[in-house]
């Protein structure tokens, strides 16, 4: 039987979204369902599961891919519930790996309650120390405050899949009636800003100060420095078209979530203009359709669309449009020290909030090979596995006295989808002997022969004895 029979599904914050994508009411989409509005209200506040009816005619109706509900959030719900458990706090609950699977599909709501409480501990005890740490820093004070709205981003990221309708359509306009008809799409792009009484400067950056752009509302003015390129500056005058076109669209995005923080909010209106900019140097169509023609080949999506490495690798985590959807993708951005600065994920890999991530994952091992791109199979303490496809990237170039900024991107999908990217080719994918094992973190990664483990996991008993040497350098009591 398939695992839309056999499992409990909660799905009610995608219905709610699908509803909202197609400007219906409950009452409405009730009636095309042939249910009562109550009974869609309840599933939309996940006190009720889908039924296989119900999400057979979600699919007929509104065209959606019936794998949109088998794969559900209670994967990720699960994942972090793992995280929070394993939190030495928590040790004398004694929940088991069954336990948290149960609380993760059956009570979606609860369980991410209990995520919210300890992320707010977490975050707690992160500043306490932070502030002891800077105590005579005022700035170091004020921005420990910034945790916390950078979580609820992430996350409203990863319950819209990356997809935001509206900002798409937005998009499409502004280029079917406007940029397609440029020759030069800067010359467009700053020919329609022109058109708010908004001019672009390009200035020398050491007149920019720490800055890389700026806004000046006086003048009506948008400074870029000159240390950006071309592609980037593109990005950064679309940024702007946002926020003075489509602010009042973006607001209200954003008040649907109903988010307490101010710093969120704010936040949120950056990310989602960003979100547009990319669309509109991206046209979604256009992307899709090359993207599947070229198999995904990154560079190439590059060198057609004039984007960087980094914005083509972001922009392909998006393609999650219903009816027209591209390969499912998860993105990082890590610097030397193994710190994530980006994370996003279509998929359910998975990324721990604390902490770095498994230097087995050759997501590291690009740093020694600058601007080439490196693939990998690899394979979740869950079994699940993906193919990852790893380059460092360049950031704003400082000059010869700068400090060099260098990332490293992580891009990967599921391994059953690999096969529709070039970078796949070669690879024999049916070859479990190919796959690399690989964890979250060493913290909550529980595998007992690992030669890279930096610490043992937090939520097994240490074996200490003189008399035995492991290939790690931690011995620890396996599950019973």
């Amino acid at each position: 039987m398939s695992d839309i029979q056999t499992r409990k599904i909660f799905a009610g914050g995608r219905i709610r979204r699908l509803r909202r994508d197609l400007g219906l009411t409950q009452a409405q989409m009730a009636e095309g369902l042939g249910v009562s509005p109550s009974y869609l209200n309840l599933v939309e506040r996940d006190q009720r599961p889908l039924s296989a009816q119900l999400i057979l005619k979600l699919a007929k109706s509104y065209d959606v891919n019936l794998k949109t509900f088998a794969a559900d959030d209670s994967t990720r719900i699960h994942s972090d519930l793992q995280e929070v458990f394993a939190d030495p706090l928590l040790e004398s609950t004694n929940l088991t790996p069954a336990d948290l699977v149960d609380l993760a599909r059956n009570s979606g709501a609860a369980a991410q309650a209990i995520v919210m409480l300890y992320r707010a501990y977490r975050q707690q005890v992160e500043r306490t120390a932070n502030i002891a740490d800077h105590i005579e820093d005022v700035n170091a004070v004020k921005n420990t405050n910034l945790a916390m709205p950078v979580d609820e981003v992430r996350d409203f990221y990863v319950s819209n899949k990356s997809y935001f309708h509206e900002l798409e359509v937005a998009a499409e306009t502004l280029w079917e009636t406007t940029l397609s008809k440029s020759e030069d799409l800067s010359l467009g792009l700053r020919r329609h800003l022109r058109g708010h009484g908004v001019t672009v400067k390009i200035m020398p950056s050491e007149h920019m100060n720490q800055f890389l752009y700026r806004f000046d509302r006086h003048s009506s003015r948008l400074f870029l420095s000159d240390s950006l390129n071309p592609s980037t500056q593109r990005f950064q005058i679309a940024m702007q078209i946002a926020l003075m076109e489509h602010s009042g669209l973006i607001n209200e995005i954003i008040a649907r979530e109903g988010f307490r923080h101010d710093d969120t909010r704010r936040l949120l209106r950056i990310a989602l203009s960003n979100y547009f900019a990319a669309a509109v140097l991206m046209p979604y169509e256009q992307f899709l359709r090359t993207a599947e023609k070229k198999r995904y080949d990154i560079q190439l999506l590059c060198q057609r669309f004039e984007v960087s490495y980094e914005q083509a690798c972001h922009r392909l985590t998006t393609l999650q449009r219903p009816g027209a959807q591209g390969v499912e993708f998860f993105f990082v951005r890590i610097d030397r020290a193994g710190n994530i600065s980006k994370r996003l994920s279509a998929t359910g890999f998975y990324f721990t909030r604390f902490g770095g991530a498994c230097p087995r994952w050759n997501v590291h091992e690009v740093f020694r090979n600058p601007g080439r791109i490196i693939t990998q199979l690899v394979q979740m303490p869950d079994k699940s596995a993906y193919l990852s496809i790893s380059r460092t990237v360049e950031g704003v170039q400082t000059g010869y006295h700068g400090s060099e900024i260098e990332h490293a991107i992580g891009l990967g999908c599921n391994i059953r989808d690999a096969s529709k990217t070039i970078y796949a080719d070669g690879y024999d994918l049916s070859d479990d002997r190919l796959l690399t094992p690989i964890g979250p973190n060493c913290r909550l990664c529980e595998r007992p022969a690992c030669a890279y483990r930096a610490f043992p996991p937090i939520n097994r008993a240490l074996v200490i004895d003189e008399n035995l040497r492991g290939i790690s350098p931690f011995l620890f009591k396996e599950i019973d």
